[in-house]
């Protein structure tokens, strides 16, 4: 099938604005960062989203906020027309405390905020991270995430920080830990497994490697990522984005 060009070399750029406000101090312990993007196209185009084991609240003008729960793949987005949505990226572990029951419950899902008890009401007009942001302030849980969430919150920073971690017992062993009880504690506050959050960080790498530009020798790097070979590599990248690396790799602009 032919590929949209529009989706090649960074050319999706010139259709669309991307805005990374930071969160005001007292949100940060549950907001990672806000996220603001309008686009303008003619032709509907699929705009595909990498995951992160984040939950996100999103708002649109004229429509009612959603919350997306963590996506285990890629998902497609179809812009049309001209519009414009703002989104808060809370933080792995923070979400919970809106919840009367597991993060693990809205994974793979979409919902709209009104049915979620800790989400009362919706974001003031116009729709913009002010608004989003006094909403969410106005419906905090509390001044921060509890101990359990802050410390799914710490463990996924240290998978995502130390590349050494490859295996789940790794990781439970790094955060003092046993591998169950770092499967419930996941499941209950962040929505997806450990060995899932692993991957999805070394695979950080890859699309790190995509955006400079340069040519990536891809048994090299899967070599540099822990992987046995280069196939295996090439069957995660796959997986989760829904095209092999160097199919990938060419919705980025060469150096």
């Amino acid at each position: 099938m032919q590929r949209d060009p529009r989706e090649l070399a960074g050319a999706w750029t010139r259709f669309q604005r991307h805005d990374f406000p930071a969160p005001a101090p007292d949100l940060a312990p549950f907001v990672s960062g806000y996220w603001s993007v309008s686009w303008d196209y003619d032709v509907p185009y699929r705009q595909k989203i990498a995951p992160y084991p984040q939950v996100h609240v999103t708002v649109r003008p004229g429509a009612g906020p959603e919350v997306h729960g963590v996506s285990r793949r890629h998902v497609v987005r179809v812009l049309e027309g001209a519009g414009r949505v703002v989104g808060a990226a809370f933080r792995p572990g923070a979400f919970r405390g809106f919840l009367d029951g597991p993060v693990s419950a809205l994974t793979d899902r979409t919902v709209p905020a009104v049915t979620v008890p800790g989400l009362p009401g919706r974001p003031s007009e116009p729709v913009d991270v002010a608004s989003l942001e006094g909403w969410l302030r106005s419906v905090l849980p509390g001044p921060e995430p509890s101990a359990a969430g802050r410390e799914a919150g710490e463990v996924v920073s240290l998978a995502a920080s130390d590349p050494s971690i490859g295996r789940v017992d790794q990781l439970a062993a790094a955060a003092g830990s046993s591998v169950r009880r770092l499967q419930r504690l996941f499941a209950e506050h962040v929505g997806v497994g450990p060995k899932w959050v692993i991957r999805r960080y070394r695979l950080h790498e890859v699309t790190e490697r995509m955006a400079a530009g340069d040519p990536v020798d891809w048994a090299a790097l899967a070599a540099d990522l822990g992987y046995t070979d280069q196939p295996h590599l090439v069957r995660d990248v796959t997986g989760l984005f829904g095209e092999p690396p160097t199919h990938y790799a060419r919705r980025y602009p060469a150096r």
